[in-house]
């Protein structure tokens, strides 16, 4: 049985267009921006890379955006 507590490794985030692409536990995930973060979805380049990653695994943080996004939300919607 999993977790809710599950720390995850992010190796990578990087941003195309209006798409983040996150590598956690090995896996690539590409997200619409607009689907997960209007904040994020309006931010500049600049904005969006000013980001911490929990020493958890469990999430990111946006502090100039004030915006929070959880990788477990990612992952649970996401089909392999």
């Amino acid at each position: 049985m999993k977790s809710n507590n599950h720390i995850h490794t992010i190796q990578s985030i990087s941003f195309e267009g209006d798409e983040m692409i996150i590598v956690v536990d090995d896996r690539s995930l590409k997200i619409k921006l607009s689907e997960v973060s209007g904040k994020l979805a309006r931010a500049n380049m600049e904005e969006r890379n000013k980001y911490n990653i929990s020493p958890s695994g469990y999430g990111i943080h946006w502090p100039g955006l004030d915006e929070d996004l959880s990788i477990n939300g990612f992952l649970e919607n996401r089909h392999y």
